[in-house]
């Protein structure tokens, strides 16, 4: 839960570290603040030991797929929303990840603006959170 005037944690998992930069960068200046991972493996360890409310998930990533780790946290009671993303998107990811409740799934390469809007969306639908004026 975010509590009025905290702000929230996204991470952001993706194998391409220019990818996840930039996309920290647009999102801290939307108030977010962000956490990176390199796979999914990376990612569940960040999960464990920092209060993160939202993921960004690379669909195609090595070790642990951004798929398996949207199956570890669906099990998980009051899971918080995560979008999946991939260049290399087909129906059967897209309905995995639907069955799954993926809050979104978006098709590479995405626009900023847009993924801005869906991360603020998710935060406040989820948690009640408003970006800064």
């Amino acid at each position: 839960m975010v509590d009025a005037g905290m702000i929230p944690t996204v991470l952001v998992t993706d194998d391409d570290a220019d990818f996840r930069g930039v996309v920290c960068e647009a999102l801290a200046r939307r108030g977010v603040h962000t956490a990176q991972a390199a796979d999914g493996d990376e990612a569940l360890r960040v999960i464990e030991k920092t209060a993160i409310h939202m993921v960004l998930l690379d669909v195609h990533m090595p070790r642990v797929t951004g798929l398996d780790v949207m199956r570890i946290l669906s099990q998980r009671p009051n899971s918080m929303p995560y979008v999946l993303m991939s260049a290399l998107m087909d129906e059967a990811i897209e309905r995995e990840a639907a069955r799954m409740r993926a809050y979104k799934i978006l098709r590479k390469p995405v626009r900023l603006g847009q993924l801005r809007e869906i991360v603020c969306g998710g935060l406040t639908e989820t948690y009640g959170w408003r970006p800064p004026e």
